[in-house]
């Protein structure tokens, strides 16, 4: 996992250098930092070495093209010996082998690819590709000015090049309506005005300072896998063990974020059977009065699995030193408050592991959420569709506009069953948008790379085409997911009660809230996107103390990313310590 950040100028014209680019964005790559120029181009690459650590470093050349990729091709093995590569890699990148197979066949050979990756191609046939992973796991954004179109891993590395940094307002409403921005609704389609993030799955042929997009889906729409309840367990168990051993490639110390769930003890089952020595798991609890603390869980799992278990705990203290971090990670913005947990898991686990395994996705694949079992009621059972609820009273406009964006964006083909549909959507918009946003963000801020198994384009198309039965059944979401696991460990109790997962936020800002209203509300931002006064309502009636994180992150985010500020200054001013 790295930083890209590059400038590619009209046919004729000298590209501006991408060194200011990717500085910006240097802490993307804390193992160094290299440029290149060429005719019409400059690019520049911030490496956190993951694989081939002598000889990876990137801008990478072969077969007459070049390359800058953020990410991991996870099948570079099996693609350099299907395509006879031996004796021709001059590295042991997994970005090479996609050079000398472009130049056998162009832009097909980016549907080879079985990874996490956004990447710029200087073609050997004269096109410029920028492509981004159809689930959106790595980020890419781009901006136009006169002549260049400029392209980095994050906005921040964007908005030096005469850009204002002003406020997208559509852009601020998703984000306190929904949580997240929209993507591919609004245009350009970030916080930013001017700063455009490239979709999942978009492949992009770009030249003369325009691009000529292509979009790819991350859902491979097939028959359903044939078989009994017991075939179903063999061959998901078959696929989910090949994608947990392809992304253990690595050069570098790996472990895995380890909560209570079914998700994350599966990867640990599995990273478990793969390797011989015990695998490092983190786990984070809560420092809070009735704070639901995953710990106790986490320990069966790992005592079972003899995991080489480290657990972590996130106090008051930890809550208001982090939040300002948080907020500068994401320059793209969440308001998703499980940003705090997995920036402290980061932090704990750097210096010990570089690349971390998560179990991202495997709700969204294998139907876990509630709102999955409630969309298959009837209305008569409380049945209600699987789309957000929009609380925001405090938004001028309620937050009605935010959900019709979200409507248009989750929007599926109509072929799908209404489990499908669920899931589609939540794919679309809230899995690029808010889980793997604060995960590269986060971790990559602490110098670690985070990757997703569930996420492998193998299990999507496995998971996704199950039979309805096979991932929602009665009172249980991810079905078969938890019968294989109810074999493969039991102490991971795969039939229990899903808690959910809670940061108290609320119990941490109550103390504090009465002050923080009235400054929260002047917040320039705030005062643009939201009433004054009902802002000031939610920091002084209980029954709103759910509204206090958003208004707070948002407040800080904009200090910080609008107009400026450095983090614990942002904090202070909040705070009225300045």
């Amino acid at each position: 996992m790295c930083g890209i950040a590059g400038v590619l100028a009209e046919e004729g014209e000298k590209a501006p250098s991408a060194a200011p680019l990717i500085q910006e964005i240097a802490h993307r790559g804390p193992n160094g930092v290299r440029t290149e120029d060429g005719p019409g181009w400059s690019i520049g690459h911030a490496r956190l070495s993951i694989i081939d650590l002598e000889g990876g470093w990137q801008p990478l050349h072969a077969a007459g093209s070049t390359i800058i990729g953020n990410g991991e091709i996870y099948n570079y093995l099996e693609l350099a010996e299907e395509f006879q590569l031996k004796g021709k890699l001059a590295t042991g990148s997994d970005f090479e082998p996609l050079l000398h197979i472009y130049a056998q066949e162009g832009e097909k050979a980016f549907e080879r690819l079985r990874g996490m990756y956004a990447f710029c191609l200087i073609g050997c046939d004269g096109r410029t590709w920028l492509v981004r992973d159809p689930f959106g796991i790595k980020p890419l954004s781009v901006t136009r000015d006169p002549g260049h179109l400029n392209f980095a891993s994050e906005p921040r590395a964007l908005l030096g090049r005469g850009l204002s940094r002003l406020l997208q307002p559509e852009a601020a409403e998703d984000l306190l309506a929904l949580g997240y921005v929209t993507p591919g609704v609004i245009r350009p389609n970030t916080a930013f005005r001017g700063v455009e993030s490239v979709l999942p799955g978009e492949v992009d042929l770009v030249g003369g300072g325009d691009r000529e997009e292509t979009l790819r889906p991350p859902l491979a729409i097939t028959a359903a896998p044939a078989g009994d309840e017991a075939a179903l367990i063999r061959q998901l168990d078959a696929v989910l063990e090949d994608s947990v051993r392809v992304h253990q490639r690595s050069d570098v110390p790996y472990g895995l974020f380890l909560s209570g769930g079914v998700d994350s003890a599966t990867v640990a089952a599995l990273m478990s059977r793969l390797n011989e020595r015990p695998v490092v798991g983190f786990t984070c609890g809560f420092d809070a009065p009735g704070a639901r603390d995953e710990r106790g869980q986490a320990e069966k799992v790992a005592r079972a699995l003899n995991l080489d278990w480290r657990e972590t705990t996130f106090t008051d203290e930890d809550f208001w030193r982090i939040a300002p971090k948080v907020a500068w990670a994401l320059d793209e913005p969440t308001t998703d408050y499980a940003a705090l947990p997995t920036f402290k898991l980061a932090e704990a686990a750097r210096g010990d592991l570089t690349v971390v395994l998560t179990g991202e996705g495997g709700d969204e694949l294998f139907g876990g959420y509630g709102r999955y079992r409630r969309a298959l009621r009837p209305a008569w059972l409380g049945g209600r569709p699987a789309e957000p609820r929009i609380d925001a009273p405090f938004l001028k406009g309620g937050g009605a506009n935010a959900l019709k964006r979200w409507r248009q964006a989750a929007k599926a083909p109509n072929a799908l069953t209404g489990l499908q549909r669920a899931q589609w959507g939540d794919i679309a918009t809230w899995l690029p948008n808010d889980l793997l946003l604060k995960l590269d963000r986060c971790l990559m801020a602490n110098g670690l790379e985070g990757r997703t198994p569930f996420l492998d384009r193998e299990v999507a198309a496995f998971a996704f085409n199950l039979p309805d039965a096979m991932k929602v059944r009665g009172k249980y979401g991810k079905w078969l997911l938890r019968k294989w696991l109810e074999g493969v460990c039991p102490a991971a109790d795969p039939w229990g009660k899903k808690k959910g997962f809670t940061v108290p936020v609320a119990a941490w800002i109550a103390p504090r809230a009465g002050d923080l209203g009235p400054r929260i509300a002047a917040v320039r931002a705030v005062a643009e996107t939201c009433e004054a006064e009902a802002v000031r309502a939610v920091f002084r009636d209980e029954g709103q103390a759910a509204n206090r994180w958003p208004l707070l992150f948002f407040a800080l985010w904009s200090l910080i990313n609008l107009e400026g500020a450095e983090p614990t200054a942002a904090l202070a001013s909040l705070l009225g310590e300045l």
